[in-house]
């Protein structure tokens, strides 16, 4: 059985050990699964195993369900205040900042991001997470009514927001992800795995309710390192409960829990709609859900091409293209398409691949062989879109290819020449692959953006204040940046239009998804 991890690392970036249990965590302790279940956690930079853990099943999530209801009623909820429950978030914001090289190296080793870009962005974001909830956990009030039908000098009005109960939390591969039934490879955002986790969690329990969390089979590590911190913390036994596991099983266990009173799911469509449908199926439970996307990124003739070419650079390539908002569909105004697309070649040809502990590497490998390439399923991976695109007629400007022989690596890919009917500029690839397209009129670039079932995010370069606030109000979409790309802030909402998401996380808006409001009205004096 799974029982404890000790990884020595002796990298250019970072040298230490860490040590900690791979079982599930239940109850505030770490607990074998019922039934025995393990799996190989492997490391996509070497396709070497890296670690045994243990993997729940549908009996662990019931046992984790139950210690959440346990806790939630007896000692959390209501019995706890906004600012204990204020001190405990910053307590682990603490530790989580105390330990930031090992969960920067954690998720560098099981991810396969950068140690660098971990070390100064997602740790740091997790903390910041935490610490803007922590802010928010004495605040979370309602309003009293004054004046109107129901509410007279005889009768005094209110609302409280309340927490709703037990909250099931499914995030992706770094985030991990969920797999439903036989949807065994659903395309999620590995970008930020200990960032996303938080980000449930921390509303969450700033608003009083307990949590059950699934973390991907993939990529578990940094979740389960969390779980030490969450013990040291001090958190009552049971608010926190966090069980890697399938999709299929353990995930789908928590949709169809009738104890389990709100989902909050990051994550593809595709299984999305599934936990729509076991939402509806159970008990009604609310459901929040941050989906796929297929972002516009415009760049009109006005901008300024060197910005403009390092922000698409980031914009597709970093963390390996494997971002939910990642800017696929490079659409460049006519006057300085042949500028930007030699500068914007020139730039991804320069990106450094390599070991994610380098100082020097820009791109990591794509999480695992499925994601990588998958001929033998329905659901197309990389480098089926890259073959998917060269035989519906794009021109592969870029790349394309393998990178070297270890890992699993993909080159910076650019096609030109796309078609709105291609896979390649429909569907979410979730990997280094940009379509660069040419527009002529902003009208004509508008109808071309969205022109997609998806509306998660978009960004527009211009110098033009004008048209920039026209055409980011006239895409379809949850964000619009301008002038920069793939920078969500933690005061501001974040979720898609369309089929790319129902509700919000970050910002005082997702709040919203884990409170229930209740109207109350005292009678004070009316007499019938």
């Amino acid at each position: 059985m799974a029982s404890t991890l000790t990884h020595q690392f002796d990298t250019p970036v970072y040298k230490g050990a860490v040590t900690f249990p791979t079982q599930l965590f239940i109850n505030g302790e770490f607990v074998d699964p019922l039934d025995k279940g393990t799996i190989d956690v492997i490391n996509p930079a070497t396709c070497k195993v890296i670690a045994r853990v243990s993997v729940g099943c549908r009996k662990d999530i019931e046992v984790a369900v139950q210690a959440a209801r346990t806790a939630y009623k007896q000692h959390w909820g209501l019995k706890v205040s906004g600012p204990d429950r204020s001190k405990l978030l910053h307590k682990l914001a603490d530790l989580v900042e105390a330990n930031i090289e090992h969960l920067a190296a954690l998720e560098a080793l099981n991810v396969g991001k950068t140690f660098c870009a971990a070390k100064a962005v997602d740790i740091p974001t997790a903390v910041s997470l935490l610490r803007y909830y922590a802010g928010w956990a004495d605040k979370i009030q309602g309003k009293s009514i004054q004046a109107c039908l129901s509410t007279t000098l005889d009768k005094i009005g209110f609302t409280r927001h309340e927490p709703i109960g037990v909250v099931g939390a499914i995030v992706p591969w770094n985030f991990p992800r969920l797999y439903l039934r036989l949807q065994r490879d659903s395309a999620l955002t590995p970008f930020r795995l200990v960032s996303m986790l938080v980000m449930k969690l921390a509303p969450a329990l700033a608003c009083g309710n307990a949590a059950v969390a699934k973390p991907s089979e993939f990529t578990p590590l940094s979740a389960l390192f969390l779980c030490t911190l969450i013990q040291e913390a001090g958190f009552p036994p049971g608010v926190i409960n966090i069980v890697p596991g399938y999709g299929d099983t353990a995930g789908q266990a928590i949709c169809e829990n009738m104890i389990i009173d709100k989902v909050a799911f990051t994550g593809s469509t595709l299984t999305g709609r599934k936990i729509m449908e076991a939402a509806a199926r159970s008990n009604l439970k609310k459901i929040s859900l941050e989906l796929g996307g297929k972002s516009p990124n415009i760049i009109f003739d006005d901008a300024d091409v060197e910005q403009a070419v390092k922000w698409a650079i980031s914009g597709i390539f970093a963390n390996q293209g494997e971002i939910c908002v990642a800017g696929s569909r490079i659409y460049v105004q006519a006057g300085i398409y042949d500028d930007f697309l030699q500068k914007f070649t020139h730039s991804a040809q320069h990106l450094r691949l390599g070991d994610p502990f380098s100082p020097d590497t820009f791109q990591g490998p794509q999480i695992s062989e499925r994601q990588f390439e998958t001929p033998i399923l329905r659901r197309k991976r990389v480098m089926d879109y890259i073959k998917s695109g060269q035989a519906e007629g794009a021109t592969l400007h870029l790349g394309g290819k393998r990178h070297g022989t270890e890992g699993y690596f993909i080159q910076p890919t650019i096609f030109t020449g796309c078609k709105p009917n291609m896979k390649i500029v429909k569907e979410e690839i979730f990997g280094p692959v940009a379509a660069v397209m040419k527009f002529a009129t902003e009208e004509e670039v508008i109808e071309q953006a969205n022109n997609t079932t998806y509306g998660l995010a978009c960004s527009v370069f211009t110098k033009d204040i004008d048209r920039a606030m026209r055409v980011a109000s006239n895409i379809e979409a949850g964000t619009a940046w301008v002038n920069f790309t793939n920078w969500p802030d933690l005061g501001l909402p974040f979720g898609g239009f369309k089929q790319s998401g129902v509700g919000k996380d970050l910002g005082e808006y997702a709040l919203e998804n884990y409170t229930n409001v209740k109207a109350v009205l005292i009678n004070i004096g009316m007499k019938i």
